[in-house]
């Protein structure tokens, strides 16, 4: 991996690239093709690749939780541990908990909760519902994670981030969906948005990298870094 901004360098660690001396910080991690699409037959999977998949691993081995949405649970095929035994040994290592905690945003708690996500995973995931959630589903979810109050009639991403801070989960990557990452976006909430331009185009009609309503104004950006792995882009952003 080399860098191309700041100050152009060859062999970059991924680790010391996105080491951030913060507690508590929220990076959205979010990949797209060259020509703008962020899923591929609803898929991210087919999008990625080792570069790609070595930055993610990174990101969620400097996290305390990793944030996603109820669809893309569904859609991607979470289970198990979030990192591999070398980052599950730097993290114990590093004074931090062995593995990051997994947190699933979802309003009508509409699961299956005997999906890899629960049954897999080395630590019960986080649930962050809103408070008015059906009780019969909410009972059901207790016994397979750790439901979170995050809102009253929706989850509010404000709330979401205090609540997982009063956990002592302050470091956050939010790994989508779109819609997701629009909600942390429209409150002004992300600090890093971490931007893959995978070297594929796909055309068709895929998602894009945001969904929901425009916001207004606009969330202004600046490029931080830029990193190049194989012909891999990786952009960091900051909110203005």
């Amino acid at each position: 991996m080399r860098r191309l901004l700041p100050g152009p360098t060859t062999d970059v660690d991924a680790a010391d690239a996105y080491a951030l001396d913060k507690a508590t910080y929220l990076r959205a991690n979010m990949v797209t093709s060259a020509d703008g699409a962020a899923t591929f037959h609803g898929r991210v999977g087919p999008l990625t690749g080792p570069p790609d998949q070595q930055v993610l691993l990174t990101l969620r081995a400097l996290a305390d939780v990793v944030v996603v949405g109820a669809g893309t649970i569904r859609a991607e095929g979470y289970g198990g541990p979030l990192v591999p035994g070398s980052w599950q040994r730097w993290r114990e290592a590093s004074g931090r908990e062995v593995h990051p905690r997994l947190a699933i945003v979802t309003a009508l708690l509409d699961l299956d909760l005997g999906a890899p996500p629960f049954t897999e995973a080395p630590t019960p995931p986080l649930l962050l519902v809103p408070a008015g959630c059906p009780a019969d589903r909410r009972a059901a979810a207790a016994a397979a994670a750790d439901v979170v109050d995050a809102g009253a009639g929706a989850v509010d991403p404000a709330v979401a981030l205090r609540a997982l801070a009063s956990l002592g989960l302050g470091r956050v990557v939010c790994e989508g969906g779109p819609r997701l990452l629009t909600q942390f976006l429209a409150r002004r909430l992300v600090d890093e948005l971490c931007l893959t331009i995978a070297p594929t185009v796909v055309s068709g009609d895929g998602r894009r990298l945001t969904d929901g309503p425009a916001l207004a104004p606009p969330a202004g950006l600046e490029l931080a870094q830029v990193l190049e792995d194989d012909s891999y882009l990786f952009l960091t952003y900051r909110q203005r």
